[in-house]
């Protein structure tokens, strides 16, 4: 057990959590508004491609990270469109969402990198890693802590902040109101519909900074599909954390945690399939167990909105 349970494992964790904790803090403020975002899976998918992408072209991981965002911020913006301004259904515009980003990243791989499956380069340079001062100096807490790409401090901060933005701000509470009671909120000169998009907007971002985290953070290259239902996952932890970013944020840390270990017991013997089916099972049983049946009620007011 010593030999599972220690310092990497417990360092991978909060290198696994990132994506799924910033699309979870993305799905939790289109839920927040009513917008119940399935497409989260497409827009890390567009955005762990459209990093490798710039940093091929660029050479700098920094503007590879913005076109990541902006990649992912025109995705949000079509799901945004169907479903705000043409009032289809959010489920359906979210799915076809995931589709439309599996079939164009499987496309683009072949038509920008002339490669199939997979795309990696050995001189492409990731994410840098950061050493937090004197931290770092702290027996096993700094080992777990520090050394880990930017991208991981800035999704722990963000929960944070949108954690006060949310409850404790005028404009946290319209964005609020617009998603609990649209009409109310109209009423009182609330625009409902700019407060939507700038949710969706805002969940395009993390879930562009999630698929930079991915591709660029995790490890350096593309492969069709790596998103591998992480998506998904953060959608569930989006729903067991009833939309509340600290909420988010714990259930985000179970499943990383879990993909993390999932990885560590490749590395005695097990077989691979059984140890790739731990993070998935975990969020089986979390969706059994800790089922919230008023967020799946919100989810089903979004639909008929939206019809």
């Amino acid at each position: 057990m010593d030999q599972i349970f220690d310092v990497s494992l417990f360092a991978s964790t909060l290198r696994m959590i990132t994506p799924i904790l910033l699309a979870a803090l993305g799905g939790a403020i289109c839920a927040r508004v009513g917008l119940f975002n399935v497409g989260l899976e497409g827009l890390v998918l567009i955005g762990a491609f459209s990093a490798i992408v710039g940093n091929h072209f660029t050479g700098n991981v920094f503007l590879a990270v913005l076109f990541a965002v902006f990649c992912s911020l025109l995705f949000s913006i079509l799901f945004g469109y169907m479903s705000i301004q043409l009032k289809a259904n959010v489920i359906v515009v979210g799915i076809a969402l995931n589709f439309l980003a599996l079939g164009l990243t499987t496309f683009s791989l072949r038509a920008v990198f002339n490669v199939k499956g997979a795309y990696y380069n050995k001189d492409m340079v990731g994410l840098p890693k950061w050493d937090i001062p004197v931290l770092k100096d702290i027996p096993w807490l700094g080992d777990v802590l520090s050394g880990h790409s930017p991208l991981v401090y800035l999704s722990l901060v963000l929960v944070v902040l949108l954690q006060l933005f949310l409850f404790k701000t005028v404009t946290g509470f319209r964005l609020l109101a617009a998603g609990e009671n649209p009409t109310a909120a109209k009423s009182l000169g609330i625009k409902v519909t700019r407060i939507q998009y700038g949710a969706v907007l805002m969940c395009g971002v993390l879930c562009g900074l999630a698929g930079a985290q991915l591709s660029l953070g995790n490890v350096t290259m593309f492969t069709e599909g790596m998103t591998s239902g992480r998506g998904f996952i953060a959608l569930v932890a989006t729903m067991l954390g009833q939309s509340n970013p600290l909420g988010v944020a714990a259930s985000s840390l179970l499943f990383g945690f879990m993909d993390a270990l999932s990885i560590r017991l490749q590395g005695f013997a097990l077989p691979t399939h059984f140890t790739m089916m731990l993070p998935y099972i975990v969020t089986i049983a979390a969706m059994l167990f800790f089922k919230d049946k008023g967020y799946m009620q919100e989810a089903r007011k979004s639909n008929e909105s939206s019809r």
